[in-house]
């Protein structure tokens, strides 16, 4: 496992928080500071500053479990290291990448930025680190990272903090060379093997990163993230019967593993077993501790139908969500899970009630207790939205309208993702205008990592007259076997383009 969210394309808030979460990976294992006249070798450390001795035992504790993705245990750790030191910064920052939803994580997040100045240089630095990246800042949060890393260049972990920023932005290369140079800094740091794997799997290098996650498993085999990360692996590799065998010994070591329960169901997904994928949800269900897992269970169960086009059945499950979110009075949250609802509604071919659901998403986001950069992104990302209404309508003058206004308000923000998206946007429209040479260019440069851009690009291609590209193109799509709560929207289509 590598994350828990179920963030949708589009949903800024939800995308913004597991980016954040994601880059903030290596600090689940900060060293204690050391103390005064400590030998050189201790102070090329991250410090922890807390003037409770218990509450740095407890954050030490809970990091460990945090490190090994045992998330919603080691929250209960950073809970009580806060609790007896509330100046705690750092605590406040294990709250904030352990948090369950939307508003806990920016609750946390303010807390730790407000008690910053009480903590260390270095430690200001992974604040405000996570702080840029929540907030749409992928320069400054580069910035400080790399800054960190420089001052501790035999820290493992500030290897692996830039390594992962380089990693969410899709840099896989220069993300591989950092996790290698913080294993050679520590070869018994186990979360740069895990995320080794991961970059190099994104790089379809599919041996070595089983070596590395091979490794993971070597280091500490007595815990279930190895196993269920390698699981993972195998799915991608069309592997399933080996895979589901993997996350099963991940749930024998822990039965609250949530991760593996979503791994078994989309085995399940691929394998066209929807009934058995939503019975390992249901088993996910019965053993959710919080919300946040409960969300999962619904989340990846409306994808299960998604997969089978059943898709009242997904918005059932989706206005659970939404319903769940009201109840907990988490309008980041919802404003989330009405971006998940629009654009299941646009695959369903019901325009108008997505666009209702996109408008809503907005609503919920301004009314919500989350930063300023946000709601603006939230602005910002409706266009995106207005103008795939638009073409869904075949409403081209709508559809360039919003197209234009979506790059002019990005462009002067250059965040990746937004980049991104207006590529893929700018490759619709060349779609629908006739235009697939183009589309093809655009879509090549828009998120390689969503199955739904990349099944546009193969019928781009198809479109181009190139069938040779576009059957392999789409082969790539309908064997891409990874977690994704878009692939559900393409798969079978991808099928049908491999084989015509």
């Amino acid at each position: 496992m590598i994350s828990t969210s179920t963030s949708t394309r589009g949903g800024w808030i939800a995308i913004a928080v597991a980016a954040a979460l994601a880059a903030l990976g290596a600090l689940r294992g900060a060293e204690a500071r050391p103390a005064p006249g400590a030998g050189a070798a201790e102070a090329s450390k991250l410090p922890i500053t807390t003037a409770s001795a218990e509450a740095r035992t407890l954050y030490l504790q809970a990091r460990d479990l945090f490190e090994k993705l045992r998330v919603t245990d080691a929250r209960k750790g950073f809970e009580a290291a806060v609790e007896k030191d509330p100046s705690f910064a750092l605590g406040y920052l294990g709250l904030a990448t352990s948090a369950p939803t939307t508003h806990d994580f920016f609750t946390a997040l303010d807390r730790a930025v407000a008690l910053a100045d009480k903590a260390s240089p270095p430690e200001r630095l992974m604040i405000r680190g996570l702080q840029a990246g929540a907030t749409g800042k992928p320069a400054q949060q580069k910035q400080l990272y790399t800054q960190l890393a420089d001052q501790f260049s035999k820290d493992e972990r500030a290897q692996t903090l830039l390594a992962t920023f380089y990693f969410g932005q899709q840099d896989f290369a220069r993300a591989v060379e950092l996790y290698k140079k913080a294993v050679a800094i520590n070869p018994q740091f186990t979360s740069p093997y895990n995320l080794l794997g991961y970059a190099l799997r994104a790089l379809e290098r599919y041996g070595e990163a089983e070596k590395a996650f091979q490794k993971y498993i070597e280091l500490i085999p007595g815990d279930p993230n190895p196993y269920d990360s390698y699981a993972e692996l195998l799915m991608k590799m069309g592997r399933f019967d080996d895979s589901i065998k993997n996350y099963e010994k991940a749930l024998a070591i822990d039965g609250n593993f949530i991760s593996a329960y979503i791994g078994i169901a989309n085995n399940q997904m691929f394998s066209g077993h929807g009934d058995e994928a939503r019975k390992a949800l249901a088993k996910l269900t019965k053993v959710a501790r919080n919300d946040g897992e409960r969300r999962q269970a619904l989340a990846w169960t409306a994808e299960s139908h998604i997969h089978e086009a059943a898709w009242d059945k997904a918005l059932g499950q989706i206005d659970q969500m939404i319903a769940m979110a009201e109840a907990a009075k988490d309008l980041g949250q919802k404003a989330n899970d009405l971006n998940f609802k629009g654009n299941t509604l646009l695959e369903a071919g019901r325009a108008d009630d997505a666009a209702e659901a996109f408008t809503a998403q907005v609503a919920a986001s301004d009314a919500a207790n989350v930063p300023a950069e946000v709601k603006a992104a939230a602005h910002r990302n409706l266009l995106f939205d207005q103008a795939r209404v638009a073409l869904a309508k075949s409403d081209l003058m709508t559809a360039r309208a919003r197209t234009a206004d979506y790059a002019k308000a990005v462009a002067p923000k250059q965040i990746p993702f937004e980049l991104r998206q207006q590529h893929e946007l700018a490759g619709l429209l060349a779609i629908a205008e006739s235009k697939p040479k183009l589309a093809v260019t655009e879509l090549a440069q828009a998120n390689q990592q969503d199955p739904r851009v990349l099944y546009l690009h193969a019928a781009a291609l198809s479109a181009a007259g190139d069938a040779v590209k576009a059957r392999g193109a789409a082969r790539k799509v309908a064997e891409w076997n990874a977690l994704s709560l878009n692939y559900g929207y393409v798969r079978s289509k991808a099928k049908q383009l491999a084989t015509s």
